[in-house]
């Protein structure tokens, strides 16, 4: 099937390396246009060099919790994508812990980084897309129960997701599509990190296989298949709706 991606541009937040790079890869494979950002200046650089470069891949530094980044961004996607067709928002997850033992500090910085920082991104983004133009956040299962010692994160998301689904309205009569996905585990470099930080990785990787009924984690590449789709043309009445991308993981309807 043709996904109708040929041409088009994208902007990709949190996008240097893992689900944001992986979604990259398949978009620019796929003939569409990237402009990939992170706060990591050599991860954007490496990540741009990796997609191929100019024309078809483009990279800017930035920090999505830094209220003038939403500004930059767009401006930088318009000048070297020559139009905005969609975006795919994704943050770093919060400052882990559980809800009593977390500091309100880290929960204002968590504000920040999950809620404020991708709606100032839409809100400078949103003027700027025609119809067909879509927005898709990068969740969690976290929207639909909660993950253990990640209670910022359990906080925040749902608030996001139904942010979405509220944008979803809003932005329908325009043509403009908004949804949702949420990841479960996933193979990516940070996921790799925490294993091996844990001092038991084989056995921590054991423990999360036999709770997913696929009964293994996902790859990079499974999720960027489906986030190229909900970007694409082919998905054009795909809206308003939250995509387990998770094994089968999330109990909840």
């Amino acid at each position: 099937m043709d996904l109708g991606l040929g041409g088009r541009g994208f902007l990709l937040t949190g996008a240097s390396r893992g689900l944001g790079f992986a979604t990259a890869r398949a978009l620019v494979d796929d003939g569409a246009r990237v402009l990939v950002s992170s706060r990591s200046e050599d991860g954007v650089a490496q990540a741009v060099t990796a997609l191929g470069g100019p024309p078809s891949a483009h990279g800017l530094t930035a920090d999505l919790a830094d209220a003038a980044a939403a500004e930059r961004l767009v401006t930088a996607a318009r000048d070297r994508l020559g139009g905005v067709d969609g975006a795919l928002i994704s943050v770093g997850g919060p400052t882990p812990g559980s809800v009593l033992q977390t500091a309100e500090d880290d929960w204002r910085a968590g504000v920040d980084t999950v809620l404020l920082g991708p709606l100032r991104l839409v809100k400078a983004l949103v003027p700027h897309l025609g119809e067909g133009a879509v927005i898709v956040f990068v969740l969690s299962t976290s929207v639909r129960q909660p993950i253990g010692h990640l209670a910022i994160s359990n906080g925040l998301r749902p608030g996001l997701a139904m942010t979405a689904k509220a944008l979803a309205d809003e932005l329908g009569p325009r043509g403009i599509r908004v949804l949702g996905l949420l990841p479960g585990t996933i193979a990516t470099d940070r996921i790799t990190e925490i294993e091996a930080a844990s001092g038991e990785a084989a056995a921590m990787r054991a423990r999360t296989e036999a709770g997913i009924p696929l009964r293994r984690v996902g790859r990079p590449e499974e999720f960027a298949r489906v986030a190229a789709f909900a970007l694409s043309p082919a998905a054009s009445y795909l809206t308003g709706t939250m995509v387990a991308v998770d094994g089968g993981v999330t109990r909840a309807l």
